[in-house]
C-alpha cells in the first residue's frame, strides 16, 4: 500500500482554502496524510483548517506558527511526512480531478521511478472557469534545465527516501527555492523521472511567483545562482530562452 502526503502551505488564505481542502477530500484514493502549515493566519483561516478536523479521521495534521518563508514551511511539513510519496497543494490552488493521487500511486505501483510529474493551469483569481495559461511538462527534459525549464512543481511527486538522500528546499531562496530543488534532484543527482500527461492542479494567478516584471526579475537573479551554487554552467542568455517559449502557454 503507497501512502501519499500532501503538503498545504497557507498564510491569510480563507477565501480559497475550503477549495484546497474539498479537493483533497474528493479524492478517490484513500490513503492520504494531509499536512497544512499556517503561517499563523489572523484571517480565520485556522477556524476552516479545525473545522474539517472530524471529517480526516486522524489523516490530518497542522501547525500554526510564524516561519520564515515558503520553502521553511514546505519544508516543515515535509519533515512531518510519514507516507512513502510526498506532493504539495498549496492554498491557492486544487485538484484538477478526484482522481490525480489514484494515478499517482498506480503510476509508482507500475514504473519503477523516483518521481512524476505532468502538467498545470492557470485560471483567473475572480473566474475559476477562465483558463490563462497552460503549463505542460511534457516537453520537459533533463538537459533543458540549463535554459531554466523545469517540471510543473505543483504536479511534482517523489519519494520520501529522496529528502533524506538529497536535502531539503534551501531557504535562503525567495522564489527560485523549487527549482533549485529540482535542478538537485534531477539534473544533479539524476534521478530516475517519468511524465504523465495529465492535469494536475488548477492554480489561481497571483502567487508569489507569477507576481509580474518584479518576481521574474527575482526568479532569473535565483535561477542563476542555482546554477552556480551546484556547479553547473548557464547564462542568462540561455535562460532567457525559455520565455519564448512560454509565449506558447498563455491563452489570449
Amino acid at each position: 500500500m503507497i501512502k501519499i502526503s500532501i503538503i498545504t502551505v497557507s498564510l491569510n488564505s480563507s477565501s480559497t482554502i475550503c477549495d484546497t481542502i474539498d479537493s483533497i477530500l474528493c479524492q478517490t484514493y484513500p490513503y492520504i496524510e494531509y499536512i497544512i502549515i499556517d503561517g499563523k493566519s489572523t484571517d480565520g483561516t485556522m477556524d476552516i483548517v479545525r473545522s474539517y478536523e472530524p471529517i480526516f479521521e486522524g489523516r490530518l495534521k497542522y501547525i500554526s506558527e510564524p516561519d520564515k518563508g515558503l520553502y521553511d514551511a514546505l519544508n516543515k511539513g515535509l519533515l512531518m511526512t510519514t507516507g512513502n510519496i510526498v506532493g504539495c497543494l498549496h492554498s491557492d490552488d486544487y485538484f484538477s480531478s478526484p482522481d490525480i493521487l489514484s494515478i499517482v500511486a498506480v503510476t509508482f505501483e507500475k514504473h519503477s521511478v523516483d518521481a512524476i510529474y505532468g502538467d498545470i493551469h492557470f485560471v483567473s483569481k475572480s473566474n475559476s472557469n477562465k483558463v490563462l495559461r497552460k503549463y505542460s511538462s511534457r516537453l520537459f527534459s533533463r538537459s533543458l534545465m540549463r535554459l531554466g525549464f523545469m517540471p510543473a512543481h505543483p504536479s511534482f511527486y517523489f519519494k520520501r527516501t529522496c529528502i533524506e538522500k538529497y536535502g531539503l528546499y534551501n531557504t535562503s531562496y525567495k522564489i527560485g527555492g523549487d527549482f533549485e530543488l529540482l535542478l538537485r534532484y534531477i539534473f544533479i543527482y539524476q534521478i530516475k523521472t517519468i511524465y504523465l500527461p495529465v492535469n494536475f492542479v488548477t492554480m489561481r494567478t497571483g502567487g508569489i511567483s507569477t507576481g509580474g516584471l518584479s518576481s521574474h526579475k527575482i526568479i532569473m537573479t535565483e535561477h542563476l545562482r542555482a546554477f552556480r551554487e551546484n556547479g553547473v554552467y548557464t547564462n542568462r542568455f540561455l535562460l532567457s530562452l525559455r520565455y519564448l517559449y512560454k509565449l506558447t502557454e498563455f491563452r489570449f
